[in-house]
């Protein structure tokens, strides 16, 4: 088969590759059907996280359809079509037994296209097939599908649910990424009084408008601002940071008001400073977190309900063997408007959407 192998900091290909095979009872092996790319992803590449080896298949997000089960797997066989969590769970250990499911301790945890070979290619191995996959209709179109692997329950989880999102609350959400996106549109599960979406690029900021913003700010002007002046100088009660840059990250401390909560929810690949001399006698929350996606399964039924706006997320679609073209339009999203790129046979035919 073919797949997107990283090679080291700056080099991958799209490239033959081993079959995967069954090494567990508990696994199952799926034909890709879609697949996307993530920033974090970038973050590899750039050699941002080193645990992840050269020689490693990318990727945590898919859809597609089961061909093969270990002897253990009862909930999905063969032929069916199911949404790959980008987190597997064993199901057993203290953490999974408490739905923390990203902190699994005997196999899970993030490990697909980071521990063990990943979703950009076209069959990939998923451990602990039970959990770990969800069944999907035949109505839920690839391209929606997919974005349930990460980016909404993170969003939903890492960001909304963590900042304990409120009715009235002012919600400011800084970066407006697919993950802020998310964040903006599962806000309103909460009924917010407001929300405001910080970025520099206004094409984005269109698409933060889209799925429910109520003020956007270009993060070069002074954003602190405008979270003043709608607030009568208090603050925002949620801060939610879906960058990862130390800049975003103390952008987020200045808006947010006493009291308040600040939800981070980017990956961060350079130490931050955390102005704890400033900060201590605000009586602030800040929550940091890997998403567990115990949420999914409410999000499916969000998404079956047309309640969740998922590919308006999508601006982009490729062929799976278009794979390095597409990492070069997601890592130029300056110049793209790239958003989200799905790859696959759901991406047929061959668009680009634009943002």
């Amino acid at each position: 088969m073919k797949a997107l192998v990283f090679h080291g900091p700056e080099q991958s290909s799209w490239q033959e590759v081993p079959d995967p095979e069954l090494k567990a009872t508990t696994d199952a092996i799926v034909r890709i059907d879609t697949t996307t790319i993530c920033g974090t992803d970038l973050h590899i590449l750039r050699g941002e996280l080193p645990g992840v080896s050269p020689g490693r298949v990318l990727g945590h997000e898919g859809v597609g359809e089961i061909v093969e089960t270990g002897a253990d797997v009862r909930e999905v066989r063969p032929g069916d079509r199911v949404l790959l969590s980008c987190i597997s769970a064993c199901g057993h250990c203290r953490f999974c037994r408490e739905r923390n499911y990203g902190q699994c301790r005997d196999g899970g945890g993030w490990i697909l296209g980071r521990m063990i070979d990943g979703t950009q290619a076209e069959y990939v191995r998923v451990p602990f097939a039970d959990l770990s996959t969800y069944p999907l209709t035949g109505a839920a179109e690839g391209h929606d599908a997919v974005l349930l692997s990460d980016v909404f329950p993170t969003a939903y989880e890492v960001g909304v649910l963590n900042g304990q999102v409120g009715p009235g609350d002012t919600v400011v959400v800084v970066g407006a990424g697919p993950v802020g996106l998310a964040s903006i549109a599962t806000a309103h599960f909460f009924s917010p009084g407001r929300i405001i979406s910080v970025d520099p690029d206004p094409s984005r900021l269109d698409a933060a408008k889209r799925v429910g913003a109520d003020a956007v700010a270009d993060s070069a002007e002074d954003p602190e601002r405008l979270v003043g002046d709608l607030t009568d100088g208090l603050g925002a009660d949620v801060v939610i940071e879906a960058v990862g840059s130390p800049r975003s990250f103390e952008t987020c401390t200045r808006m947010v008001r006493p009291g308040g909560r600040i939800a981070n929810v980017g990956v961060h690949a350079r130490p931050v400073t955390l102005h704890l001399e400033e900060l201590w006698i605000k009586n602030l929350t800040i929550t940091t977190g890997l998403v567990d996606t115990f949420s999914t399964p409410t999000l499916l039924s969000l998404l079956a309900a047309g309640r969740l706006p998922a590919s308006t997320l999508i601006t982009h679609l490729f062929e799976l063997d278009q794979m390095e073209e597409a990492y070069d339009v997601f890592a130029r999203a300056a110049d793209t408007g790239a958003i989200k790129i799905a790859l696959g046979e759901a991406a047929r035919p061959l668009v680009a959407r634009g943002t």
